[in-house]
């Protein structure tokens, strides 16, 4: 049996797929800056910046989980079409 979407829609489909994906990327771009700018916090001066390095990292985390739970969410909203 054919597919029942034309070139077109799954041509559409494929786009927003790899829009998916490219949102996800960024977010772990995003993380690993974060995580980066945190580690690099706590190496130069633990007892001043300690805290906001230890929140960067937290806050590295945060995105992360973030960013994946929305990438499996749309990825799950997608593969429904």
């Amino acid at each position: 049996m054919p597919d029942p979407l034309s070139l077109t829609d799954r041509l559409a489909l494929q786009r927003t797929r790899l829009a998916n994906e490219r949102t996800f990327l960024t977010y772990v771009r995003t993380s690993l800056a974060m995580l980066g700018f945190g580690l690099v916090l706590i190496q130069l001066h633990p007892v001043r910046t300690g805290a906001l390095g230890y929140g960067a990292v937290l806050a590295a985390a945060v995105v992360m989980l973030t960013g994946f739970i929305r990438f499996r969410q749309r990825r799950r909203e997608i593969e429904a079409c």
